[in-house]
């Protein structure tokens, strides 16, 4: 386990459901502690010191960790153990440290994953550390464990969990870990699907999502978290926003999955919708990741920016947007969840939306 984990790895099935979910959402922000006179915020205890003495995860913090460290670190240089903000700064036989540091002007929320390989550079597992709420100039130092369950791996959640892509990466236990992506999302803006509900009593957040033949499908998920009820009736606000936090604009944003692909379940027509405390709604996305050659550029964008209806307050999930040259992401409208149940479409080949009707 590690001192900043608020996401364990998640079954990633080829029919995914929408009940499915992670099972330690964000949990450990009270962990973090502020260190004002180094200018860290740290995640893990303090590390012990003195001849021989090691960290969680048995990395030598005492005089013999200079003597060690080329060994804790034998792939590649400072260079290669780095990337967007996250630098590996220890490995051992029990789990690789990390430090996360916001470079930015305000405090973001950082999704990292980490690609676990065999020695032979197979890929073992993928998994992920969310570090919420880290203030700008802050540093926050975690832990990932080297023996994370392999979860099952879907064509879209393969991009950059390959061994042959770029990353940081250091050894740990038999084999080594990669830093293969990262993503950060302005913490005022973060989603969760659990915790504190938000000022506005509704909480949103997206799925994990289902891909085949480079079709896409994902759910995006709304709860009344609050006290009072949520009244929808509509299609979610969207905006794409590339890896840079930039608005993408030329994406054409599409009602109902028709226009993109049949059978994906997110054809009905809008229906004013009350949501009473504890109800939930859900809309799905549909798009595809068609490439043709001598058109325009392909589109990929990791965020989007939701408002559950005009005016709300914007809620940024990280659905990994790969819309090739389509340029085109369709998005049903709100429906209530009713039973958590799950209804195949029978149609093979075609990944359907899983939310559940009344």
């Amino acid at each position: 386990m590690s001192a900043v984990t608020v996401l364990d790895a998640r079954s990633w099935s080829a029919r995914w459901v929408h009940r499915s979910r992670i099972t330690s959402p964000v949990l450990l922000a009270a962990a973090v502690l502020l260190l004002a006179a180094c200018g860290s915020q740290a995640a893990t205890g303090p590390r012990a010191s003195g001849p021989g003495a090691t960290s969680a995860c048995g990395v030598p913090t005492g005089s013999s960790a200079s003597a060690s460290s080329s060994a804790s670190a034998s792939v590649g240089g400072p260079a290669e153990r780095e990337l967007d903000g996250v630098r590996i700064t220890g490995s051992g036989p029990l789990c690789t440290e990390f430090e996360v540091t916001n470079r930015g002007s305000e405090p973001f929320t950082y999704t990292v994953t980490f690609t676990h390989l065999s020695p032979s550079g197979q890929v073992m597992s993928v998994s992920r550390r969310t570090v919420p709420d880290v203030a700008p100039g802050r540093t926050v130092a975690g832990t990932v464990a080297a023996d994370e369950p392999s979860p099952l791996l879907t064509e879209q959640h393969m991009v950059g969990a390959v061994p042959t892509g770029t990353g940081a990466s250091a050894s740990v236990g038999a084999g080594r870990v990669r830093i293969t992506k990262v993503r950060s999302v302005p913490s005022k803006e973060a989603s969760a699907e659990t915790g504190a509900c938000p000022s506005s009593g509704t909480r949103v957040y997206a799925d994990e999502g289902d891909a085949a033949m480079g079709l896409r499908a994902l759910g995006l998920h709304l709860e009344n978290c609050g006290s009072g009820t949520v009244e929808l009736n509509g299609y979610p606000e969207l905006q794409v926003i590339d890896e840079e936090h930039r608005p993408v604009g030329n994406v054409r944003l599409l009602h109902g999955g028709s226009a993109i692909s049949t059978g994906t379940g997110t054809d009905e027509p809008p229906r004013p919708i009350t949501l009473g405390p504890g109800e939930r709604a859900y809309a799905g996305l549909v798009w595809r990741n068609t490439v043709e050659a001598g058109t325009a550029d392909t589109v990929n964008a990791p965020y989007l920016r939701v408002r559950a209806t005009a005016g709300a307050d914007p809620v940024m999930v990280i659905p990994e947007l790969d819309l090739g040259t389509t340029g085109r992401l369709a998005v049903g409208a709100w429906t209530k969840d009713g039973t958590r149940g799950t209804a195949a479409t029978g149609i093979p080949g075609v990944p359907t939306i899983r939310g559940t009707r009344p």
